[in-house]
């Protein structure tokens, strides 16, 4: 026998052995094995139909009367709630977004003091969502704020009421959502950025792509798909916000800038009608339940990578 058939018949004798090795589980669970396999699972299953399953069949029930939803669609500020959760959703997330895929191209760039103040620029995400709300509250409560007691200090000029503005009171709903969750997108689009080869970067840069071209030829075409994805995902979340506009301007004023979750939060405990609000809160589902199969067929359809 040759040396090269020993070699080949020492490469074909793992081959054949792993060809004949099976799992330990192939052919089914036996005995104490379905056993342990079903005390293993009970645990997951008793949590799921109590904190998940149970919850959703129960809310459904509740909001499945007709006539709640007669009621509630009569009510003008049920209505203008619906207005306040789409500027949200609508101005808030799109804005966020895209300040934030701006941001990402900045954060990569290779100074030394980048790293400290991207830091910096995590630690609204990263504290809890009560104290940042509330301090944005309290930034913009009117005469004894930080904003205007700032701007009388520096300027001598008396700063509005911010939160007796229908309007002023719904843009620092937005900025405060904005202030809170613009980092966290960014280090999503950063680890995008990262994820692409510098290969490519090196062939756009051959041709002449460079700037704002690299950007628009290069970047944005490679995570199109990464944003289509992130914006539809931040918007399922942004409709079901309660934090921001509870804590920011609590409704004011005279509760004009609810959202429809602190609408139905409101209806529920503070009025006593749970089934309304659950209605007020469930009929978001005609947006909620397309978005969610656009999202899911984006990510069959196409590969999303950090």
């Amino acid at each position: 026998m040759s040396s090269t058939q020993q070699v080949l018949g020492f490469a074909r004798q793992p081959i054949a052995a792993s060809r004949s090795w099976r799992p330990p589980w192939h052919g089914g669970l036996r005995g104490s094995e379905t056993s342990w396999a079903i005390a293993f699972c009970i645990p997951y299953a008793a949590v799921f139909l109590a904190f998940v399953a149970y919850p959703v069949v129960y809310g459904l029930w509740l909001g499945s009367d007709p006539a709640l939803y007669r009621q509630i669609f009569d009510d003008p500020r049920y209505r203008l709630t619906v207005v306040n959760t789409l500027l949200l959703a609508g101005v808030g997330v799109n804005l966020k977004m895209f300040l934030a895929f701006l941001l990402s191209g900045f954060f990569l760039r290779k100074e030394r003091w980048i790293r400290p103040l991207l830091v910096l620029f995590m630690l609204p995400w990263a504290l809890p969502a009560l104290s940042a709300y509330v301090s944005m509250h309290w930034m913009f409560i009117g005469y004894g704020g930080f904003l205007n007691s700032a701007l009388e200090m520096l300027f001598g000029i008396d700063g509005p009421i911010w939160f007796n503005s229908y309007w002023l009171a719904m843009g620092v709903n937005i900025l405060a959502y904005i202030w809170k969750w613009m980092p966290f997108w960014t280090l999503v689009f950063l680890a995008g950025r990262l994820a692409i080869p510098q290969e490519i970067y090196e062939a756009a840069e051959v041709d002449g792509a460079t700037g704002l071209r690299r950007f628009a030829f290069v970047t944005f075409p490679l995570l199109a798909n990464l944003y289509l994805v992130c914006v539809l995902l931040s918007t399922l979340w942004t409709i079901g916000d309660y934090m921001a506009p509870y804590l920011v301007s609590s409704g004011a004023p005279a509760l004009q800038t609810q959202v429809l979750a602190t609408y139905g939060y409101r209806v529920a405990f503070d009025h006593g009608y749970p089934t309304m609000g659950i209605a007020a809160v469930m009929s978001a589902l005609p947006v909620l339940i397309p978005l969610t199969l656009l999202l899911m067929r984006r990510l069959q359809a196409t590969e999303v990578q950090l």
